[in-house]
C-alpha cells in the first residue's frame, strides 16, 4: 500500500498556518480542527512544522506569553517529506526513526497531504484483517462471489 491511497480516503485537506502568526493563534487552529500539527508555509513552500510537542517545549518556559511568540521562533525546522508514491511500510520506518507523529507528503512540488502515523497504523491494520478475512473463506471453503 502507498501514501497515495492513505489520502485517498484520507483526503488531502492540510492545515497550514503562516510562520508570524502567535503561538496561540496555532493552538487554537489546532483545538479548532482538532488536530495534532500545521504544516508552516511562507511563500506557498513549507518552511516547518508545529506540532503539539512544539506547544509542551514553549509553555515550559513561557507559557504566559504564548500571543507574543511567533511560530517561527518554535517550530520545527527539519521538516521531513515524504512522497505520494512512498510505500506505507517505508514511511512508517521513517516515522519511527525519526520519532516523528506528522509527515507532509508531496506531489512533485506541492503538498498532497499530511499522514500521522495513526494513519499508517490503521492502513496496516485494515490491509491485515482484509488479507486474513480472505484467507479464512479459502481455507473454509467460503466464496465471496
Amino acid at each position: 500500500m502507498k501514501l497515495k491511497d492513505i489520502i485517498k480516503v484520507k483526503g488531502s485537506t492540510v492545515f497550514s498556518i503562516d510562520p508570524e502568526k502567535s503561538v496561540k493563534d496555532a493552538v487554537d487552529m489546532l483545538i479548532t480542527y482538532n488536530i495534532g500539527s500545521l504544516l508552516v508555509m511562507e511563500n506557498a513552500h513549507p518552511i516547518g512544522i508545529f506540532t503539539e510537542r512544539d506547544i509542551l517545549r514553549v509553555v515550559v518556559s513561557s507559557a504566559d506569553r504564548l500571543s507574543e511568540i511567533p511560530v517561527r521562533e518554535v517550530m520545527s525546522r527539519n521538516l521531513i517529506i515524504s512522497q505520494l508514491e512512498d510505500e506505507v511500510s517505508v514511511a512508517m520506518h521513517v516515522m519511527t526513526t525519526k520519532r516523528i507523529r506528522h509527515l507532509p507528503v508531496l506531489a512533485e512540488d506541492r503538498i498532497a497531504g499530511m499522514v500521522s502515523i495513526g494513519d499508517l497504523v490503521k492502513s496496516q491494520h485494515d490491509e491485515k484483517d482484509i488479507t486474513i478475512r480472505y484467507l479464512k473463506d479459502y481455507i473454509t471453503g467460503n466464496d465471496m462471489r
